[in-house]
């Protein structure tokens, strides 16, 4: 019978031991404070979360604008450098064969003045043939030049200006070339071919 009695009395007493005591009003309003300031530091959590969140989007967009800012001005600064370095060198080739163009339209005027400056019938007969001597070298050295001009000009832009193909311009035949050549000497000769028959004819009228 005691031993009965015992093994009922340790039953009970862990039996107690389990129950959870209530705590009464105190333990329960700290409880809800506890369990308040719990979701009170999780809300806060999440929104700093949000907050992380933002900024991580805001910063990964601000990194893919800046690079392609840093694209789009490589590429651009690259065609603008191409581009400025091509305008000069066109500009500094049009400044040189201005100047060559210049300077021979001064030198190709002279020459037009002291050829049409040049009257056979004025000439006295007695120094006809010093003064045909001396028309013939300014034309001989008027010929020269205008050759001179037209082969440093031949292959340039500029080609075009004494009857040749513009190096823009490709294909052009050998019959006009040959044409080109022949209008060009004809042009040259014609003076000297006309100053030597006037002479010829001042002779035989003597």
């Amino acid at each position: 019978m005691a031993s009965t009695l015992e093994r009922k009395q340790h039953i009970k007493v862990r039996e107690t031991q389990m129950e959870i005591p209530s705590g009464g009003p105190a333990f329960t309003e700290d409880f809800e404070r506890k369990l308040c300031d719990a979701q009170s530091q999780l809300e806060t959590l999440q929104t700093q979360r949000q907050a992380l969140e933002r900024q991580k989007l805001a910063l990964e967009d601000l990194n893919h604008r800046k690079q392609e800012f840093l694209n789009g001005q490589l590429e651009l600064s690259e065609k603008f450098s191409n581009a400025v370095t091509t305008i000069e060198r066109e500009l500094f080739e049009m400044k040189q064969e201005m100047d060559d163009l210049d300077q021979t339209r001064a030198a190709f005027a002279n020459h037009l003045n002291r050829i049409e400056s040049l009257n056979p019938e004025a000439w006295p007969k007695d120094t006809l043939n010093t003064e045909l001597q001396k028309a013939l070298s300014i034309l001989d050295k008027a010929e020269d030049e205008y050759e001179q001009a037209v082969s440093y000009f031949t292959g340039t832009r500029k080609s075009s200006i004494f009857g040749g193909a513009s190096s823009t311009i490709t294909g052009s035949s050998t019959s006009s070339d040959f044409q080109t050549m022949v209008r060009n000497g004809l042009a040259f000769n014609l003076p000297v071919i006309i100053l030597g028959s006037l002479a010829l004819l001042a002779y035989l009228a003597k």
